[in-house]
């Protein structure tokens, strides 16, 4: 009895078949890839932008003008910016205050410590002098009913037992003119740049400096990219910003006449893609004005 097989014909138009079908899936998948690959690159290239002008927009529209240290850098900004707020709950003597409940009158983006500076507004005076400032030499949580007792009327007998009322301690005696009641606000003293990674990338860079005296700041952390190199030319560098007094002309004298600064992120992909048969590098970037809030005009 014989038993039927494949011919040799038969055996090669499978294989051919297969093999057109494997060639089809293979190009599939790497067509796939090379979209996946392509979104991910542009993803990432469009969210360093955006992570940049989020950061930089928040802290610079909070910054404080008036004890601004330095300016006017095509890609790097240094300033006081706003990290607290509070109220006087009662002095315990000429250098210790008890500032109100979080729950109530106090909020902090992040908590103060002997790096920052604690500005006391006071009624008195003219107008650019009613900020009184001091060094923070201590700062601590404690509570409610050693900093701001419920007799104080700044808190409640809810707040007496709970740890949300603060302690603060400054290097120096404050002047007559701070008292219950008053408003304070903590500032922290940073520079924002773009600077030139180990790895030859271009990031956006945080440094904390000193609250007081000539500027020295500590070492750079990196907070998002990479960017574009620098370049001289504004409109080609990673990270740009321009500074603008009131009547929107360009700031050429002394920062205090600070009213606008624009902020410009540029970023493109390390990769260049294959679409449709032309080479593409996913780039973006990103623009946007912020009015200074805290200016002296």
């Amino acid at each position: 009895m014989l038993r039927r097989a494949f011919s040799l014909i038969e055996l090669t138009v499978v294989l051919a078949i297969v093999g057109i079908i494997g060639s089809t899936i293979g190009l599939l998948l790497m067509r796939q890839q090379r979209f996946y690959r392509g979104t991910s690159e542009l993803i990432t290239t469009r969210q360093s932008v955006r992570d940049a002008i989020e950061v930089l927009t928040t802290d610079v529209r909070g910054m404080s003008v008036a004890d601004t240290a330095r300016l006017l850098a095509d890609s790097a900004i240094e300033f006081f910016s706003t990290i607290g707020s509070s109220v006087v709950c009662q002095r315990l003597d000429a250098s210790q205050i008890g500032l109100t409940p979080a729950a109530t009158l106090t909020s902090f983006a992040t908590l103060p410590d002997t790096g920052d500076l604690a500005l006391f507004y006071t009624d008195s005076g003219a107008p650019s002098e009613r900020w009184q400032r001091a060094r923070i030499a201590g700062f601590s949580s404690r509570t409610a009913g050693t900093t701001c007792p419920s007799g104080s009327d700044f808190s409640g007998d809810s707040d007496v037992g709970s740890n949300g009322a603060y302690f603060l301690t400054l290097n120096a005696p404050l002047g007559s003119g701070v008292h219950p009641g008053s408003p304070v606000k903590f500032v922290r003293r940073g520079r924002y740049s773009l600077y030139r990674a180990s790895d030859g990338d271009w990031y956006l860079g945080y440094r904390r400096c000193n609250a007081i005296g000539p500027s020295i700041c500590g070492t750079i952390q990196p907070l998002s990219g990479p960017y574009r190199p620098y370049n001289r030319d504004a409109s080609q560098s990673g990270l740009a910003f321009e500074y603008f007094d009131r009547a929107g002309a360009r700031l050429a004298g002394s920062p205090l006449a600070l009213a606008r600064i624009d902020i410009a992120a540029r970023a493109a992909s390390h990769q260049t893609l294959l679409v449709e048969s032309r080479r593409w590098t996913p780039t973006d970037s990103a623009r946007v004005s912020v009015a200074v809030r805290n200016r002296l005009e």
